[in-house]
C-alpha cells in the first residue's frame, strides 16, 4: 500500500500552541486578518452528518469578521436543525452573547492552538461557562438563527494560534474570500476516515462532484482550474485502517480507463488526468460496492 499523503507539522507552530493553550480567549470582536493564510497542523473535516452537502458561502461586502464561512441551503437541502459537527478535535467552549453578535456560539481549540468558531446555534450541547474535550465528528449543538442573525444558517471560522482569522480549508478544499461552493461531509462517517479527498488529491482540487457507495464509502471527482487536471479519489467508510478491497477510476472519452484498484487501508486514489472541453467518466468501488458515472463534465 502506498504511504498516504503526509500531514505538514512545524515545531514552532506547536511551541506556539501551547502557550495560546494557556492563554485567555478571544473576544468574538477581536480585529482579524482576514488575507492571510496559514498552514495549519489539524485537518477540518465538513462540520455536518456525512455525506450532507452545503455550501460554504465566504461572502464579501459587510460579513463581520471577514474571510469567514456561512454555511447555507444546498439544493432543496434546508439547513436549519442540522447537526453541527467538530471540524476538528480539541476543547469545546460554550457561550451565549444573547440577541446579539453569535448569539449561542461554541470555540473548539486545537492541539495546535488554532481555533475554530460555530455561531448562531439554536442549541448547544454544553452549559454556557463550561468546556469539554471533543472529539473530530462529536455533535456540539445544531443550525439556528440565534443572535444578529437574520435566517438560518451556520456562521464558522478558522483562526491561528494567535487569534487571527485565516482562510478556512474543509474537506480538503480551501474557500477563498469571495468564493461560494458546494461541500460535502465526511465527517462522523463509519469508521472515521482520517483522510479528506483535498488531501488526497493535492494542493489546489476542489470538489465539483461526489457519488455515496452506499454507508461504505465515497467516491469524489475533483478539479484543479490552474492545470486543468480532474482527480477521483474513493474514501472508505469501512474497515478502515485494514486493507481490504477499494477502487478509483477515470477515463477521458476516447482514451483508455486509469484505475487504482488494491487492497488499502484508507482510500484509493488519486487517479488524475487532463480533460480539456472532453466528457470524462469517474467511479470506484469499496468491496462489492462499485459505481461509474455516465459521459459527464464535458466542458
Amino acid at each position: 500500500m502506498r504511504p498516504p499523503p503526509t500531514v505538514q507539522r512545524r515545531l514552532a507552530l506547536l511551541a506556539a500552541a501551547l502557550l495560546a493553550a494557556a492563554a485567555a480567549f478571544l473576544s468574538p470582536g477581536l480585529a482579524a486578518n482576514a488575507g492571510e493564510i496559514t498552514i495549519q497542523a489539524v485537518s477540518h473535516k465538513s462540520p455536518f452528518n456525512c455525506s450532507k452537502t452545503f455550501n460554504a458561502n465566504n461572502w464579501t461586502g459587510g460579513h463581520n469578521p471577514s474571510n469567514t464561512i456561512d454555511w447555507q441551503n444546498y439544493g432543496s437541502d434546508a439547513i436549519n436543525g442540522e447537526n453541527v459537527r467538530a471540524t476538528a478535535g480539541g476543547t469545546a467552549y460554550f457561550y451565549n452573547e444573547g440577541s446579539t453578535s453569535y448569539g449561542k456560539w461554541v470555540q473548539i481549540v486545537h492541539s495546535d492552538g488554532t481555533r475554530t468558531r460555530y455561531a448562531h446555534l439554536a442549541t448547544m450541547v454544553g452549559a454556557v461557562g463550561t468546556s469539554r474535550s471533543v472529539s473530530q465528528g462529536t455533535v456540539i449543538g445544531t443550525v439556528g438563527s440565534t443572535g444578529g442573525s437574520s435566517a438560518p444558517h451556520l456562521h464558522y471560522e478558522q483562526r491561528n494560534a494567535s487569534g487571527s482569522v485565516v482562510t478556512p480549508v474543509v474537506e480538503g478544499v480551501q474557500v477563498p474570500l469571495g468564493t461560494k461552493k458546494a461541500i460535502t461531509s465526511s465527517n462522523g462517517c463509519g469508521g472515521s476516515n482520517p483522510y479528506t479527498p483535498g488531501e488526497v488529491c493535492g494542493s489546489g482540487y476542489s470538489q465539483i462532484n461526489t457519488h455515496a457507495l452506499g454507508t461504505v464509502g465515497r467516491i469524489y471527482l475533483m478539479y484543479n482550474a490552474s492545470n486543468g487536471y480532474n482527480c477521483v479519489v474513493t474514501l472508505k467508510y469501512t474497515s478502515v485502517g485494514v486493507a481490504s478491497a477499494v477502487s478509483a477510476s477515470l477515463q477521458v472519452e476516447g482514451g483508455t480507463v486509469a484505475r487504482d484498484s488494491g487492497n488499502f487501508a484508507y482510500y484509493a486514489g488519486p487517479v488524475k488526468k487532463s480533460a480539456p472541453n472532453t466528457c470524462i467518466k469517474w467511479g470506484g468501488s469499496v468491496g462489492t460496492t462499485t459505481w461509474t458515472s455516465a459521459w459527464s463534465h464535458c466542458g
